[in-house]
């Protein structure tokens, strides 16, 4: 089992930044990719960027050119660099890892538990 913490959120002014960080313990063999999702009060969970284990990323386009996913494979722990914010920026902030917990498991993707981001003045 996999078990995600995360931590870096909080209140921000507009035009401000906030990082978060996202760590992986448990069984782990390999882990693949990594991400963050963000969740509006009455909105669906939506892709904010994800990374591969590889390095390579995708972004959603409203977080394009303000925001940086990274990922130190050697602590199993991905960062979200939140730069502008706005206020539409708000949200709770779930990260998630695909791992294998063994050689020949399957992979199965693992949520944290969700970290508050509130972009106000």
């Amino acid at each position: 089992q996999v078990r995600l913490v995360e931590s870096g959120g909080g209140l921000e002014q507009p035009g401000g930044s906030l990082r978060l960080s996202c760590a992986a313990s448990g069984s782990i063999f390999n882990i693949y990719d990594m991400g963050w999702y963000c969740q509006a009060p009455g909105k669906q969970r939506e892709l904010v960027a994800k990374i591969t284990s590889g390095g390579r990323t995708n972004y959603a386009d409203s977080v394009k050119g303000r925001f940086t996913i990274s990922r130190d494979n050697a602590k199993n722990t991905v960062y979200l660099q939140m730069n502008s914010l706005k206020p539409e920026d708000t949200a709770v902030y779930y990260c998630y890892a695909d791992s294998r917990e063994r050689v020949l498991a399957g992979i199965l993707r693992s949520w944290g538990q969700g970290i508050q981001v509130t972009v106000s003045s």
